[in-house]
């Protein structure tokens, strides 16, 4: 009985050792194809079409846009991304902040065509 209970019990301390971590995703994953697809001046309508809905919509400064990706693998550390894009009084973008650096990606690659005009906001 008692090499039983020694055997269980090694049993489950060898299994208790290999615990799986799963990778954890959260934020909006913004890619240097997409940052190449905004340019300065460009309305805040079409900056929410390509890029999507900012993780953090400032309520004392309407005009900042925020968006925060998080990536943990597993075992190793987390990564952080962080965007800031500023917008005038007139919702045009005006300042891009952050991780990311603006203008690296292939600026002669063709664009998507967007619309010209949003008559409704986007269903999310």
């Amino acid at each position: 009985m008692q090499k039983l209970f020694f055997l269980l019990c090694g049993m489950i301390l060898l299994s208790s050792c290999a615990v799986y971590k799963i990778d954890v995703r959260q934020g909006n994953l913004v890619t240097q194809e997409m940052l190449d697809q905004i340019e300065y001046g460009m309305p805040a309508r079409k900056v929410r079409f390509v890029l999507g809905t900012p993780l953090i919509k400032d309520v004392f400064h309407a005009n900042r846009w925020d968006y925060l990706y998080s990536f943990k693998s597993g075992r190793q550390q987390a990564e952080q991304r962080l965007i800031t894009l500023i917008f005038d009084e007139s919702d045009n973008l005006t300042r891009i902040e952050g991780d990311v650096v603006i203008g690296q990606g292939n600026r002669d690659a063709v664009k998507p065509t967007l619309p010209d005009s949003f008559d409704n906001e986007p269903i999310l």
